[in-house]
């Protein structure tokens, strides 16, 4: 088919089972990733480890620097929360959540597909297992597709509508993972962790690393990247 998307990558697990979905309803993936002032910048790694190994069109990696904002643990002083239950989780949005970091990402995913003639967007958001962040709920995409039909030059002049998809947000992380694997992902090229060291080992006990091996288990498939710690 070959219709170009853009698949917004992270490097992370659920970004690349994003990645793999598009491959397999036949679009042709413009990946895109940020170089954001993460603290856990190692995903960038990882993204261009999983963007070479799926053969995309073309990687790009944006440079932005959310740090001059902060008010996030993952862009200032701030320490991630390591060893939460889930009820911990869903008690409140966590200090990891980046203000208006999918809005801002999904703006730079809208300028490139105008520019390479896609219509389609892909970002791996999900509202089951994760940690209650707003920006990654369906009505957020539901309303963003509609802005960003009212926003776009091909929308307007009706070359095309912005098709936003969001394929895992109803998904379990153990239903993600068993997704991947099905379609050949390598989640050994990924990277979920919030606070990794600097070669890229994951902690184990931050919100992402939790419920990353959650899935795992659940799943009944082993986890292939390396943890400092893993909880019992």
């Amino acid at each position: 088919m070959n219709t170009p998307a853009i698949v917004l990558l992270s490097g992370g697990l659920d970004s690349t089972t994003t990645l793999a979905i598009a491959k397999q309803r036949g679009f042709l993936p413009y990946a895109l990733s940020f170089s954001y002032g993460q603290r856990h910048s190692v995903e960038l790694e990882a993204a261009r480890r999983v963007a070479e190994q799926a053969g995309v069109a073309r990687h790009i990696v944006a440079d932005i620097d959310l740090r001059v904002f902060g008010g996030s643990a993952l862009t200032d002083d701030i320490a991630v929360p390591k060893g939460r239950d889930e009820e911990q989780m869903a008690g409140e949005i966590p200090p990891t959540y980046v203000p208006g970091r999918n809005t801002i990402f999904l703006s730079f995913a809208l300028a490139y597909a105008e520019v390479v003639g896609a219509r389609d967007v892909f970002t791996g958001v999900n509202a089951v297992d994760y940690s209650g962040y707003p920006d990654c709920r369906p009505e957020y995409i539901e309303a963003y597709e509609a802005m960003a039909n009212l926003a776009t030059k091909s929308a307007v002049e009706g070359d095309g509508r912005i098709r936003v998809h969001a394929p895992l947000i109803d998904m379990t992380k153990a239903d993600i993972i068993r997704k991947g694997i099905e379609l050949g992902v390598d989640y050994s090229l990924t990277t979920s962790c919030y606070d990794p060291t600097d070669d890229g080992v994951s902690c184990g006990t931050c919100d992402t690393c939790v419920l990353r091996l959650k899935g795992f288990h659940e799943a009944g498939v082993a986890d292939p990247v390396r943890y400092l710690a893993v909880p019992a």
